[in-house]
Formats: C-alpha cells, structure tokens, sequence
C-alpha cells in the first residue's frame, strides 16, 4: 500500500533520514520504533507532504507522492494525527472534527462518520460542545484521532499517541488504534513505548540516528535481545 523507498530528508545541513526504506501492506500496522531524536516523526512528516525528500520515492497505491502538498495527499487517502495533538483550542470538539471532513461534500457521509467517532470516543460526545483547549491530554488525543478519521483515511499515520498520557489511558488508545486497524484502516504507527507499539503491530522498523537499523515481525523483534535492551527496559 505504501513503499517508500531510499528517502533522504534534510533540515537544513542536517541529514535528517539516511536512504530509509520502508514497506506498509494494506491491512497492517507497522510501527517505528527508536530514540528521541532519530527521525521517526520526520519520516511521517515527509509521507504526509510536510518535508520534501532530497531523494528518493514514496508511493502509495502504486502513486508517487513524494513532494506533492500535504492537502492533496490527504486527498489521496492518508491522513495524520500529529505528535502533540494539535487540536484547535479555540474551536470546540465539533468543530475540530467538522474540521477533520474539509475535503468532503458528502453531507450524509459525513453524518455517519461524526456518529462513528461519538461512538467509538463516547467522552467526546459528551463534550461536543466544549473548546478543545479545555479538554485533557487523553481527550485532546482521541479528538486527534477523531478528527484524522473524518477524512476516511485508508492510511492513518499515528505520531506519538501515548505521549503525556497515564497508563490506563495508554492501553485505552492503543486498544483503539487496534479497533480502528480491524474495520479495515491500515496503521503507520510511530512510538516511543516500544513495548506497547510491538505487541499491536505485524511488522516493525527501528530507527537509529535517521538509519533503520532493524526491522521484521514485531513479535520477533520484541523478543530479540538487543530491542530488549534499547527500547523494552532489558
């Protein structure tokens, strides 16, 4: 569904991503995994059409988009919900998910799926009304991924959802991203708690110093002893 094949990225002087190359079947959730600092939130950034790679290709559904704007590749069936939420504070939950379905016309369409994410984050229907910036992080956080999901999205890109989170509400999220993975939404998930990101995931990246230094099935690499001992604790 989506290849990315040999992006370099930069900031600047800064070489960002190294001649990474990554592959998402559709279906799965596969995640990246790595340090602060080692270039998982660019390599999303880049997929969306927020950084241009100095080279090499991305394609999805067999269309290459690298380099084209990031509102038309929301167009083309990838949307992300971004490190840090970025909800808009001053717009309440309904308006932040209204948001979320610019591109579409289908006023019924759009109907049902505002009913979906009521259903599926109930907390947010019962602060429809309420400016987002009131909210707390766990809530910002599922109006985030209520709001990628207005756009139907065939890909979603998750960037950091546990962050600033409680555990409780950690595993609420990730058994969320599970169920959305399971009505038929292919997962790119970028995460720092690498233990909870490789028992959800079918395939797994780990990223160093913007090189992937690892990857395969996610079961595997969480029992391998040197994913242990970077990112699982020993």
């Amino acid at each position: 569904m989506l290849k990315i094949e040999n992006i370099n990225v930069f900031y600047g002087a800064i070489h960002a991503i190294k001649d990474i190359s990554i592959e998402v079947n559709e279906g799965e959730i596969v995640t990246l995994i790595g340090a602060n600092g080692a270039g998982k939130s660019t390599t999303l950034r880049t997929i969306s059409g927020l950084l241009k790679p100095k080279t090499g290709k991305i394609t999805f559904e067999g269309k290459d988009i690298a380099g084209i704007p990031a509102q038309a590749i929301v167009k083309t069936g990838i949307s992300q919900v971004p490190e840090g939420r970025r909800v808009f504070a001053n717009m309440t939950v309904m308006e932040n998910l209204e948001l979320g379905a610019y591109i579409r016309s289908d006023k019924s369409g759009i109907a049902e799926d505002m009913n979906s994410v009521f259903e599926r984050f109930p907390r947010l229907l019962e602060r429809k009304s309420q400016l987002a910036g009131t909210l707390s992080g766990g809530e910002q956080q599922m109006l985030a991924m209520g709001r990628a999901l207005m756009s139907r999205p065939r890909l979603l890109l998750l960037d950091e959802p546990s962050m600033g989170l409680a555990p409780l509400l950690v595993k609420e999220i990730f058994t969320i991203v599970q169920e959305i993975n399971r009505t038929g939404t292919t997962v790119l998930l970028v995460e720092q708690n690498a233990n909870m990101a490789l028992s959800i995931a079918n395939k797994a990246y780990v990223l160093e110093t913007g090189r992937i230094t690892l990857s395969g099935d996610a079961k595997e690499l969480a029992a391998s002893e040197d994913v242990r001992k970077a990112y699982l604790g020993g």
